[in-house]
């Protein structure tokens, strides 16, 4: 496994808000930041995890290792019925399209907002170390919503290098996480339950831990 590297923030010594999109993907960033020595605070909010149960267990993971490890952790509103106000038009966008751009960018600008009036420097995101998203994806919605507030900047790191990816699994096994097989939306639960029909696999359980 490789040695993970001495991180170093885009502005010294600047505090950084992260935003957590949930504890499995989160807990190799979170743990990367802390060994470096690094000033930050988590920030939950996804408005497009869907169904509430689904919401809730990921939030609670993601409370009880920020717990574990002293960080702060901001819980911010739910928001759903705004998020499928913007997903309108969207539903049958595949992963990685339109839709999930309008999910980026309103999950970032809610960031950004939070971090300007609050005197954060950074914001940054646990979602591009997953293989399933788009990082570019991801770190032009990040870049775009953290201009639109003086003094903020997007972090771009690539969380994934140096064997991050790895370790984030490893990581989640020995927290024994709650492991979800889908993104989050209505939307990807609809498609992964789709291709795991034809696939003869059965429905996802919500809450149930696939390992």
């Amino acid at each position: 496994m490789n040695k993970r590297e001495k991180l170093i923030t885009p502005k010294e010594n600047a505090k950084v808000l992260l935003h957590s999109c949930c504890a499995p993907c989160s807990g190799e960033v979170i743990q990367a930041m802390v060994e470096s020595g690094i000033n930050l605070t988590i920030f939950f909010y996804n408005p497009n995890i869907h169904p509430k149960k689904e919401y809730e267990i990921r939030k609670d993971e993601n409370v009880k290792y920020a717990k574990k490890l002293g960080i702060d952790f901001i819980d911010a509103d739910y928001d759903v019925q705004n998020w499928f106000k913007r997903a309108k038009g969207l539903e049958l966008e595949p992963e990685r399209g339109k839709r999930c751009t309008m999910c980026f960018d309103m999950r970032f600008e809610r960031t950004a907002l939070f971090a300007y009036e609050n005197g954060f420097e950074i914001i940054t995101s646990s979602l591009g170390i997953s293989r399933w998203k788009d990082m570019d994806q991801i770190n032009q919605c990040g870049i775009k919503s953290a201009s639109k507030y003086p003094g903020i900047s997007y972090w771009t790191y690539n969380w994934r290098k140096n064997g991050g990816s790895s370790r984030m699994y490893e990581i989640a096994k020995d927290e024994s996480f709650y492991k979800q097989e889908f993104c989050g939306c209505v939307y990807s639960l609809r498609d992964t339950n789709m291709w795991r029909a034809l696939n003869g696999k059965s429905e996802i359980e919500i809450g149930k831990k696939y390992y």
